[in-house]
């Protein structure tokens, strides 16, 4: 599996916010099809984020279009929120995506009529300071 460019940046920034990596990629097989989204993750201290699991597919969209980045993690998206509905419906699906991504592409009004049809959370991560700017759900 290839790692996203942004991939240890955000499994750091959420460490630094009391979540511990149970899986780095979270796989998961349906009807003998093998998932793998990058991060699977829950909290340190499970009282302070109601004991919530998280699965995080990251992305830098960081190639040449933004809306075939775009395509293309909507596409991720809506296959691993299906496919965890089987696998382990108790657990929360993000897309990571970079601030300036969000800031510049994200709050389009199409983009923003997009994420919310298919129900996508999202974290809002900044990869040079490995932090997570906002949690969108």
């Amino acid at each position: 599996m290839a790692r996203d460019l942004f991939h240890y940046q955000v499994k750091r920034a959420l460490i630094k916010e009391g979540w511990n990596i149970t899986a780095d990629p979270y796989r998961m097989e349906v009807d003998e099809v093998l998932y793998e989204i990058d991060l699977g993750a829950e909290p340190i201290i499970a009282a302070e984020k109601e004991n919530e699991k998280i699965a995080i597919e990251i992305k830098s969209f960081a190639g040449a279009s933004t809306i075939s980045e775009f395509h293309k993690a909507v596409g991720q998206f809506v296959d691993y929120s299906v496919a965890l509905e089987f696998f382990d419906p108790n657990r929360v699906l993000y897309l990571a995506v970079p601030e300036t991504t969000y800031d510049n592409f994200f709050l389009k009004p199409v983009i923003q009529r997009t994420i919310e049809k298919i129900d996508c959370k999202i974290i809002v991560y900044h990869p040079q300071n490995e932090t997570i700017v906002k949690w969108i759900k």
